[in-house]
């Protein structure tokens, strides 16, 4: 049974940073694809950044240059480092993984930038 633990999240001010952390557990197998997806209030559900074992990365445009993306390939966790966050990346934060073709999700952790 894949799971995914996510941590971190919480209420931050404008201009703040915070720093997201997901460790996946109970699979077999080398995963490929890690990384965030976000929803806010009445919105879908969106790309953030992901990250292949090889090391490649891909960012949503609204976060380049202030989120950062990264991943530890022996003990399967992935973390987002968000910086000079604004009051529309106020969402919930899934952790995401895909693993042989099937896509799994942590349970979500808020995110609010509010002053």
């Amino acid at each position: 049974q894949v799971q995914l633990v996510e941590s971190g999240g919480g209420l931050v001010q404008p201009g703040g940073s915070l720093r997201l952390s997901c460790a996946a557990s109970g699979s077999r197998f080398s995963i490929n694809t890690m990384g965030w997806y976000r929803q806010a209030p009445g919105k879908q559900r969106e790309l953030v950044a992901v990250t292949t074992r090889a090391g490649s990365t891909n960012y949503a445009d609204s976060v380049k240059g202030r989120f950062s993306i990264s991943r530890d390939n022996a003990k399967n966790t992935v973390s987002l480092d968000m910086n000079s966050l604004k009051p529309e990346d106020t969402a919930v934060y899934y952790c995401y993984i895909k693993l042989l073709l099937v896509d799994y999700w942590g349970q979500g952790t808020q995110v609010t930038v509010s002053s």
